[in-house]
């Protein structure tokens, strides 16, 4: 089975309000990308949450996801991403796991037939990470293969993911798309505004 991992605990420092509450096409950033992510072959799907974490969890309540508190979230992405492999290990159903895929909340743009591309040709290759690229630039989301979870979880925190990444190159995966979506990511109000009619 395949866990989709949405990451949205970060403090959102820049935009000046929570990215994963942005409206986009009469619904939430989270909420477009839960709903699509419902309409792929992924199995379950976990949000972390870390900045207001309580409060965030009201909002988003509604929502079929299982949320994990990062309390640790102001230590980056990876510390994000850790909190969910440690609560899917935890898991009754850990044994069946074979892969996560990871999203950011700040890229609203996910496509239901990439997505499941990807976890079709994941489960081909049996490649360690698959990754979509727009014109020559990597994107999200991004799956990472079970084998890789000890490794993440041991990588150095300030430097992300892209430690096991860059590990992996030749066990990596790139799928080209002509979706843009895929590197569209929405840190600021200007980015907002430019990208969300």
């Amino acid at each position: 089975m395949i866990i989709a991992v949405i990451l949205s605990a970060g403090e959102s420092s820049r935009m000046g309000r929570p990215k994963a509450l942005l409206p986009i096409d009469g619904v939430r950033f989270i909420e477009r990308i839960v709903a699509t992510l419902k309409s792929t072959r992924v199995d379950e799907i976990i949000t972390v949450l870390g900045h207001n974490a309580e409060e965030m969890r009201q909002k988003v309540s509604d929502l079929p996801v299982k949320i994990v508190v990062n309390p640790d979230y102001k230590q980056g992405q990876l510390s994000s991403l850790i909190a969910a492999i440690r609560s899917i290990e935890s898991g009754e159903n850990h044994h069946r796991v074979d892969a996560i895929l990871v999203h950011l909340v700040d890229h609203p743009y996910i496509n239901v037939d990439l997505v499941n591309l990807m976890i079709d040709r994941f489960y081909e290759t049996k490649q360690l990470i698959v990754v979509p690229r727009y014109r020559g630039r990597r994107g999200h989301p991004v799956i990472f293969s079970r084998a890789l979870f000890a490794e993440l979880l041991a990588a150095p925190l300030d430097q992300g993911a892209k430690t096991v990444v860059h590990a992996h190159r030749d066990q990596t995966l790139e799928i080209d798309t002509d979706d843009a979506g895929v590197t569209v990511d929405i840190d600021t109000p200007e980015e907002y505004r430019k990208h969300i009619k």
